[in-house]
């Protein structure tokens, strides 16, 4: 834990450095042209406070008062335009002065964050707006720190966690704001000038504001890390050693199956199989909705299928690597099922879309899947069996032990001779020949999974977005004549997308070429993506070299305004 934190704090130290807060820093430099000494400490409390507290219980808050988070970007807005507009107009600083005097007394809480006057309050202000809407770029520790609290986990090592990384974030940001308010306090080349400074820079926060409830903020951060790539692999390569890695697990309360199930006392076994026994399979918790039961059946649990060879199988409908697993998943079912083995498929989301059940329907039918279905839209069952992957499978015997796992693609001769032996182990009789389906797994190097939402936009060193993107969380969302470009190695190409309406276009190059339909993807004719009319969200195969993976650049230009578009895949 020890190591942890420390990690979280030299994390949050060198944010200072990260493309993601330069943004911010004009506005906290503008404000501290006026208030004295104490403006700095306000701002940089304000921040690291208010990130902390939203970051940790939003998902609380919205549970209990249902509401659009969105709300408290636009609250951040008002106040940085408001204040903004003060140093613009010198006449509104004083009306602003007075209606915090006036609160004070009304709250004489707020009196007692009167350290250096005025000054300090106005800084807070300023500071809990920034927190609000700043999102730094998040490696390991801290992507950790937002899953959890996403999902409702947050526990004391968490809080604790969050908070020295925010104190490792608040003492640079305080050196550089004090830098600032003595600069301009004592500077007398400056000081003569500081009437029009100040109102250049309230000009600067008028301009930020429009750019935070325009979305540009989010386009600007991943321009400067598209400038500066570097920094990303950098804080991944500092957080992700082995030590900080285990650390995380155990936060999740995620451990290595073997050593969850000394700690509960099972007896490790390895039958004469040779398949290991890692214990008990946990019970499906949570799930939100079953689908593709038998007729008269409502839910399906662990305990009744006790008796039969189980196979887990975690997926989602945009996940390519997930889709190239499952005709082995449904040939296995096809298979096997009447011989004692059942399928389970577990769908946990990876996109908020995905918890759509018409659109896990359309994928149930599309991909032929006539085994059960659990829709685990909110990560209980994921988080049950301390899953970390799609795809991934948990083979269970019929003593309802799990005794095999496999994460992503390939190795499906394992699997199936692990399928059949413990078949044999339940006294079932069983054929050793296999499916004979082609493996579709890549076997070269591939460009990563590149996500285009702000929250995981990583490997952005490949992708370059023109001005004209609405940058949010999970997806960007175009303008008419927005355009994107991706250097890629693979032989296939697929993106996620969602349209505004069925007529969004969508025009598809290839080294600078309107790709042809020799090697175009099956979701492309004629140069435009075919968009699918049973399914607006879905995945889309846009090139296809046809055996032949090389390095080629990608260009798309779109036709229409709100066509969101969420994730590559390569193959």
């Amino acid at each position: 834990m020890i190591v942890l934190l420390l990690f979280a704090f030299v994390s949050g130290l060198i944010t200072i450095l990260a493309p993601c807060i330069w943004p911010l820093l004009p506005i906290i430099l503008s404000s501290t042209t006026t208030g004295g000494k104490a403006k700095p400490l306000g701002i940089t409390l304000g921040i690291i406070t208010s990130f902390a507290f939203f970051t940790l219980t939003i998902s609380y808050i919205v549970k209990i008062i249902p509401f659009d988070p969105n709300i408290l970007r636009l609250f951040a807005v008002v106040v940085i335009g408001f204040l903004g507009f003060t140093l613009a107009v010198p006449q509104l600083s004083g009306l602003l002065e007075g209606w915090v005097s006036r609160l004070s007394g009304k709250f004489a809480g707020l009196t007692t964050l009167r350290f250096g006057g005025q000054g300090f309050k106005g800084g807070l202000i300023t500071g809990l707006a920034l927190g609000i809407v700043w999102s730094p770029c998040a490696g390991p520790i801290l992507a950790t720190i937002a899953t959890l609290a996403a999902t409702q986990s947050v526990n004391l090592a968490t809080i604790l966690i969050t908070v020295v990384y925010v104190i490792g974030v608040g003492i640079p940001l305080f050196v550089f704001a004090t830098l600032g308010s003595r600069f301009f306090t004592r500077s007398r080349l400056v000081s003569k000038y500081t009437g029009s400074i100040q109102r250049i820079f309230g000009i600067i926060m008028i301009l930020t504001a429009f750019a935070i409830f325009t979305n540009y903020d989010k386009t600007l951060q991943v321009k400067l890390l598209d400038l500066f790539p570097s920094y990303s692999n950098f804080i991944y390569e500092l957080e992700n050693n082995q030590v900080v890695k285990e650390q995380l697990d155990q936060l999740r309360g995620k451990k290595d199956m073997k050593q969850e199930s000394s700690n509960k006392n099972i007896i490790m076994i390895t039958p004469s199989s040779g398949l290991s026994d890692y214990g008990r399979a946990p019970e499906f918790t949570g799930v939100y909705k079953w689908l593709n039961l038998p007729e008269g059946k409502e839910s399906l649990t662990m305990e009744e299928l006790r008796g039969k060879v189980v196979l887990v199988d975690f997926w989602t409908y945009t996940c390519i690597n997930c889709i190239r697993t499952l005709p082995f998943v449904t040939s296995w079912y096809e298979k096997y099922k009447d011989q004692g083995f059942v399928v389970v498929g577990v769908h946990t989301p990876e996109f908020e879309f995905e918890k759509n059940t018409a659109n896990v329907e359309g994928a149930i039918k599309q991909y032929k899947i006539n085994y059960p279905v659990a829709q685990d839209n909110d990560y209980k069952t994921w988080d049950a069996f301390n899953n970390r992957f799609w795809p991934a499978k948990y083979l269970i015997d019929a003593k309802g032990n799990i005794r095999y796992t496999h994460f992503g693609e390939g190795e499906y001769d394992v699997t199936e001779k692990n399928i059949q032996t413990l078949l044999k182990e339940a006294g079932v009789k069983v054929a050793e020949d296999m499916v004979d389906i082609p493996d579709q797994t890549p076997k070269t190097r591939l460009t990563p999974e590149t996500y285009l939402g702000s929250n995981r936009m990583t490997n952005s060193n490949y992708l370059r977005l023109d001005d004209s993107w609405d940058i949010q969380g999970e997806y960007s969302s175009s303008h008419k004549g927005s355009s994107l470009e991706l250097n890629f190695y693979a032989e296939k190409i697929y993106l996620v997308i969602t349209p505004e309406t069925m007529r969004d276009g969508i025009k598809v190059f290839l080294d600078g070429r309107l790709v042809d339909n020799s090697q175009a993807g099956s979701d492309v004719k004629d140069g435009y993506i075919q968009l699918k009319t049973d399914s607006l969200d879905d995945i889309y195969n846009l090139i296809n070299l046809k055996g032949n993976p090389g390095e080629h650049i990608l260009r798309l230009e779109f036709e229409s305004d709100g066509t969101k578009v969420y994730a590559f895949t390569f193959g």
